[in-house]
């Protein structure tokens, strides 16, 4: 029986304990990728790892632990029951060729059955089947060292096959195919390039008792449980990604050096602890959820249909919370419109609990929360609220202008509809009848199109769910297969135009790692400096963002350039390129790197934690140099393999901040 503790302690056992086995702990990384403009999101504790897990040498070491804020918009339609949220935190530990199995394993187990005590007979683990058509084993390594920490405690730890086809059968290892027990970037092994590294993985359950899925209502009483069945009776709470393989165009090869990530959900584990499998039990949302309790004058668990507003709440607003404190504020694309649709989502339910104004509070509450573990957010606590409860303002005005848009269509429908006729059947041919019983059935007199729902809920973001409720009460409905046909236009629509407006997308990061690529990255070093030669060192980077066409870099700085300010940076690139100074970095302390003068956007982020950092020099690292600035890479070797560099545009980005949009052409003079 595990012993009681909070999630917080949960974070802190775990940070400390790899922090023993002589890991790195890092801070997290913002929910808006740094350098990664492919996703608007950091969605997993491994995202802000790739390059290192694909060999790039991390500044802090090959054994790296972390607690990872992650954020995934598409399972916002999911919360609701008692496990899905779309703000999670990940704990992570990493082997960047270091220890492997044999370690990774047993630490697992020793952490979760000694350091937070839970019991090790509930405790379930599935492992990697194997495939003979691509010459992979399945991962008895694994089974064993499994079978070990379990007889550790005196439990004997049968492994058994096709639990997905047989149930339990007794067993405690289960061998899973690699749509279940694999991991790469591409999915599973046919799909992935050559080149691409994967490895198998091996994933621990709790079980949370036999009567979740034995229970008389249950749907999934009459077949047989495992642990990926979706009953409820076992959740996922850890797994071990072991990168041991790369696609070569004969098949599969072992890496040269073979990687461990570990990624367990936070607040799964701390359900384990609780013994109960709702999320929204657990003490992070302690706060939030006596506050709604008290707002709406209702108890969290006593209405089904209070309890599923409840979890949209708590959730929508949490995510919120966080998104707002590492800068993203309401809006119409990007992320802030996920910010502005979980806002105006929770306000929504709310309304259905007869709560009102009650985002604000409910965020101030979850800032008391993660008080000790994000102190930032304390400090950003009138921002987050004050966007939080403009938004809900905003919401409000919206809500009254969908009304009367919703009644003026009900109106007009009233007003124009033709009289009811029932024909005679035997005069109509099939065809005939069934576009009668389209037109004149549910969708028929006392309804508006899907069209017009949709447009409700496009140009006002009136939600559905609202749009329902209304007409509900007005004796009508709306054609949802219409509508769903129309918002799935619509976001064919969006993704086409957010892939092909991906590279005007201000994400801060390199859009690939080609040569070109490349080259931009370096000259946003020289351009870095050779702005504040020449507008004075104020200058600070605000961000970038660099394809193989263009580079696009933000800067501080409070007035327009004027032409010769702008020939004068363009020459002092120029004059750099041409000296073909040598590239190079080194590892060191964020003292070091301040001592040594080089400037860096994330130097907090590693002062925070008395870690080291990468610096990169352009020039002599050890005497006269051009530049010398903190950063990840990657990076040309010689300026002379840049080109002549050239300014296409200055303008402004945003209040005090400046934004330049530069290529590099011509021949490398290396």
């Amino acid at each position: 029986m595990a012993f009681f503790m909070t999630a917080s302690d949960i974070r802190q056992k775990y940070l400390d304990f790899f922090r023993g086995k002589g890991h790195a702990i890092l801070p997290s990384a913002p929910l808006v990728p740094e350098n990664d403009p492919t996703t608007l999101f950091t969605g997993s504790g491994m995202q802000p790892m790739v390059p290192y897990l694909l060999g790039e040498p991390h500044p802090q070491g090959a054994r790296l632990a972390d607690s990872q804020k992650c954020f995934r918009s598409q399972d916002i339609e999911e919360v609701g029951d008692n496990r899905h949220t779309t703000f999670f935190e990940m704990l992570g530990n990493w082997s960047l060729g270091d220890y492997f199995k044999k370690e990774q394993i047993p630490w697992m187990f020793e952490f979760l059955t000694k350091e937070i005590g839970l019991d090790p007979k509930n405790l379930y683990v599935t492992v990697f089947r194997g495939n003979p058509e691509i010459g992979i084993p399945r991962d008895d390594e694994a089974v064993s060292l499994w079978k070990e920490a379990f007889a550790s405690a005196g439990i004997d730890a049968p492994a058994v096959d096709f639990p997905e086809r047989d149930g339990l059968q007794g067993g405690r290892i289960f061998f899973y195919p690699e749509t279940k027990n694999w991991w790469s970037r591409t999915g599973v092994p046919s799909t992935m390039p050559a080149g691409e590294p994967g490895g198998p993985d091996t994933e621990m359950f709790w079980d949370f008792g036999a009567d979740r899925h034995l229970h008389e209502t249950s749907k999934w009483k009459d077949r047989p449980c495992h642990v990926n069945c979706d009953c409820g009776r076992f959740v996922e709470i850890g797994n071990n990604v072991f990168m041991q393989y790369v696609k070569t165009t004969d098949g599969f090869a072992p890496l040269p050096k073979a990687n461990v990530d570990f990624g367990g959900g936070l607040e799964r584990i701390a359900t384990a602890v609780n013994g109960d499998p709702d999320i929204f039990k657990i003490d992070l949302f302690d706060g939030a959820r006596e506050v709604v309790e008290k707002m709406a004058g209702r108890k969290y668990g006593a209405d089904e249909q209070d309890t599923f507003a409840f979890r949209i709440i708590l959730d929508h607003i949490r995510a919120a919370t966080f998104l707002i404190g590492d800068g993203v504020l309401p809006s119409n694309k990007d992320q802030g419109y996920f910010v502005r649709r979980l806002i105006r989502r929770a306000v929504r339910f709310a309304r259905t609990l007869g709560a009102a104004s009650i985002v604000r509070a409910a965020s101030n509450a979850y800032v008391d929360s993660y008080a000790d573990a994000y102190p930032d957010l304390a400090g950003k606590r009138e921002t987050i609220l004050s966007a939080i409860e403009a938004e809900e303002m905003k919401f409000a005005r919206t809500i009254e202008q969908g009304l009367k848009k919703l009644q003026y269509l009900v109106d007009e429908k009233k007003r124009t509809r033709e009289p009811q006729f029932i024909p005679n059947s035997a005069d109509m041919t099939e065809d005939k009848a069934i576009e009668y019983m389209q037109k004149h059935s549910e969708f028929g007199h006392n309804s508006i199109s899907g069209r017009d729902a949709f447009d409700l809920y496009q140009s006002y973001g009136f939600p559905v769910e609202l749009i329902r409720e209304e007409l509900d009460k007005m004796h009508f409905v709306f054609n949802e297969y219409e509508f769903e046909n129309a918002f799935e236009e619509a976001k064919r629509q969006h993704q086409e135009l957010s892939r092909a407006g991906s590279e005007q997308k201000f994400a801060g990061g390199l859009a690939d790692h080609s040569a070109q690529t490349t080259r931009l990255h370096t000259a946003t070093h020289l351009l870095h400096q050779a702005l504040r030669t020449v507008l004075g060192p104020h200058v600070e980077q605000k961000g970038s963002n660099i394809t193989p066409e263009r580079l696009r870099f933000d800067f501080s700085h409070g007035k327009k350039m004027t032409p010769e300010e702008i020939t004068r940076v363009e020459g002092i690139v120029n004059e750099a390129i041409a000296n073909d100074f040598p590239v190079s970095f080194e590892v060191m302390s964020v003292a070091d790197a301040k001592a040594q003068g080089a400037i860096g956007l994330f130097e907090d982020k590693y002062a925070a934690v008395g870690g080291q950092v990468k610096v990169y020099t352009v020039g002599d690292p050890h005497g006269p140099f051009f530049s010398k600035e903190v950063c990840g890479g990657p990076h040309v070797t010689h300026t002379g393999e840049l080109g002549r560099f050239k300014i296409l545009k200055e303008e402004a980005s945003s209040a005090g901040v400046r934004r330049i949009k530069g290529t590099v052409t011509g021949e490398s003079r290396s």
